[in-house]
């Protein structure tokens, strides 16, 4: 059973229940393009697995076959208990490793670009986890753990983390001694110079704790959200390579090898010595100008309609081993969307932007009616009505510079 696919439902109705209820209670705390940005990440996390190596499962694979422990049974609550703290314990090393290396960061950065902070934000994951990351979990497969034991708790524990990407649930007493909430998450996610690099841990707090990197979250410092150096772009291409690019633009331009070497083991605020250092890094915590660019009701309703098809088709490609030769389409698809979504977002004008629209129309339809006749009027009207949206806004511009 695929736990974290079963969830995204629910995910997304606690997405709606959260917008509407921060719109009653006059604290709303989403914006439609980070949302939308946020969600579209997810979605091309989730398809990952379509171009993802299995180094990882190889290597799980293999440490399996050599243990000299006994498997875990499946049986008994006791052995599942303890493989869900013990994963939460490698979880916090990955993730603090993940704030802490800059090859590690390079990948975790994307979940923490947004300005906003809400429960979309925590659907924002990385596409190039799988490289690395990894690593932190074979001692799981090492000393026994099966597999099924570990993807159970692990899915779990990624569910836990959910709920606690909120700004609507203030500090839970007790409960925040022993487990991750909203308020020490807060603070995780913040960009306060008294915040950086604090509160680790998946489920289980008490892993800060032990290990000096817990902050409680401070009254007298509002949280600041995002990376100390904003993209500033809605584009999924920037948000996965930036730190990949700075880091190897590093490496490169250094002339001591010895930097060249440390440059992907440093904490990702450090540059070789002959580098000038760069503006932004580390800063001093202060909010910046959020990015934000007007964009037209009609762009956005475009966008969720790109967003719409993204999910259709991971869903499409998830749903059955006959469409296995299509996962290079169905990734590559995706990726057109959520490229074309960023110029939406961005309020983009060009007149190849409005050939692609009709390009991707064409392709979507062709590629649905190859899979299965019957996605055609599920996938057809939506795509068509994406374009309309670019079509309508021309023509509202136009009228809007007659006017002025």
């Amino acid at each position: 059973m695929n736990l974290i696919a079963n969830a995204v439902p629910f995910f997304l109705l606690a997405i709606a229940a959260e917008w509407l209820w921060g719109r009653w209670r006059g604290r709303d705390t989403y914006r439609l393009t980070d949302a939308i940005s946020s969600l579209m990440l997810g979605g091309l996390s989730q398809a990952r697995r379509f171009v993802a190596l299995g180094v990882g499962g190889t290597i799980y694979a293999w440490l399996a076959s050599v243990t000299p422990f006994t498997v875990w049974s499946v049986e008994g609550w006791s052995s599942w208990i303890l493989a869900f703290v013990l994963y939460d314990f490698c979880y916090y090393w990955s993730h603090r490793a993940g704030h802490e290396v800059k090859l590690f960061w390079a990948a975790h950065v994307v979940h923490h670009q947004s300005e906003d902070y809400n429960l979309s934000t925590a659907l924002r994951q990385t596409s190039s986890g799988f490289l690395f990351g990894w690593i932190f979990y074979t001692p799981l497969f090492f000393i026994g753990v099966p597999a099924e034991m570990v993807v159970t708790v692990g899915a779990l524990n990624l569910i836990y983390q959910f709920w606690v990407h909120t700004e609507h649930v203030g500090e839970l007493g007790w409960f925040e001694y022993v487990f991750v909430s909203p308020s020490n998450h807060r603070v995780h996610h913040a960009r306060n110079a008294c915040y950086l690099d604090r509160n680790y841990g998946g489920v289980f707090i008490v892993w800060d704790r032990l290990f000096d990197s817990y902050q409680r979250e401070l009254p007298s410092e509002p949280c600041v959200y995002g990376i100390t150096k904003p993209i500033r772009s809605w584009s999924p291409l920037t948000a996965w390579l930036h730190v990949y690019r700075d880091m190897m633009n590093d490496m490169w331009e250094t002339q001591h090898w010895r930097d060249r070497i440390r440059v992907p083991l440093s904490h990702p605020a450090w540059q070789p010595t002959d580098l000038a250092e760069k503006a932004g890094v580390h800063g001093d915590g202060k909010a910046p100008v959020r990015y934000d660019p007007a964009v037209p009701s009609a762009r956005k309703t475009s966008g969720v309609f790109n967003l719409l098809l993204i999910t259709m088709i991971l869903v499409i490609a998830q749903q059955a081993e006959a469409l296995s030769g299509y996962e290079t389409w169905a990734w590559a698809m995706m990726l057109w969307l959520a490229v074309a979504n960023a110029a939406l977002l961005s309020n983009e004008q060009s007149a190849f932007f409005r050939l692609q629209e009709w390009l991707k129309v064409a392709v979507l339809i062709s590629g649905c009616a190859q899979m299965s006749l019957s996605l055609l009027p599920l996938v057809g009207p939506v795509a068509l009505a994406g374009v309309a949206w670019q079509f309508f806004e021309k023509e509202k511009d136009e009228a809007t510079k007659v006017a002025s």
